[in-house]
């Protein structure tokens, strides 16, 4: 177990990965939040996007739970051999929204307009919102609203069949890994922001080893593909280069 500050809290970089946790990255994503009345109830964050089953795309996705099971992220995030490289990414990708969409859903009565009134990862770092479509122009938002924004831009991208096809045969656009590479570019910024304003409440609710475990797999799946430009993770630099440290 090592231990790294970020924003003045200790992180203690345990990970875990059982395949119980597997299974509980991969559920329906909901959590419990205070309602109106302060009691607490069922939530769901955004609805899980679903590979089909049966399809060559569950079978991979199917292989890459196999490999994670053994507890070697490096190799678990290796392209398998015979294998369609946008197809590898594209069931990732999806596998990781589902992830950070259950993550963010446990902490999702903490992160409010009031506690979070910018999109921010520390001091240094905020985002502003826009999508070049519904908006173009950059706008400066609270925290639960830019990832609002960015899950449900990330599902309408997922849930686009030409962007990325679910059938076999279908093939992927030529600007599908640019798409991709914006994804997972916006979905690094919803785990920067858990760590640096809400690690707290991580711990709290004892998600940490889950959250790192999660976070690992996910920066040294873009590592090995080299998705996310090096300037891009500078929030959790320290982090990356901690968790990087314990595997070499």
């Amino acid at each position: 177990k090592a231990v790294i500050s970020i924003c003045g809290l200790k992180v203690a970089i345990v990970c875990m990965l059982t395949d119980s946790q597997q299974r509980k990255s991969r559920c329906g994503c909901s959590s419990s939040s205070l309602d109106a009345n302060g009691s607490r109830s069922s939530k769901t964050f955004k609805p899980k996007k679903n590979i089909p089953e049966g399809s060559h795309q569950y079978e991979l996705l199917k292989h890459a739970e196999a490999t994670l099971g053994s507890g070697n992220l490096r190799q678990a995030v290796m392209l398998p051999e015979g294998e369609d490289l946008n197809e590898w990414i594209a069931v990732n990708t999806v596998d990781f929204f589902n992830q950070i969409n259950m993550l963010y859903g446990t902490i999702t009565e903490f992160c409010t307009e009031t506690s979070c009134p910018v999109m921010s990862a520390g001091p240094r770092y905020e985002y502003h919102w826009a999508d070049g479509t519904n908006i173009k122009k950059p706008i400066k938002c609270s925290a639960p609203k830019y990832i609002d924004y960015l899950m449900t831009w990330v599902q309408d991208q997922l849930d686009d069949e030409t962007l990325f096809p679910s059938k076999i045969g279908v093939p992927f656009p030529k600007n599908f890994m640019s798409v991709a590479k914006t994804i997972l570019k916006r979905l690094f910024r919803v785990y920067a922001h858990i760590y640096h304003q809400h690690f707290d409440s991580v711990i709290q609710l004892q998600e940490e080893a889950h959250l790192n475990t999660s976070f690992k797999h996910f920066i040294f799946f873009v590592q090995e593909f080299n998705l996310i430009d090096r300037r891009e993770l500078a929030p959790l630099q320290d982090l990356i280069e901690k968790l990087g440290s314990k595997d070499r």
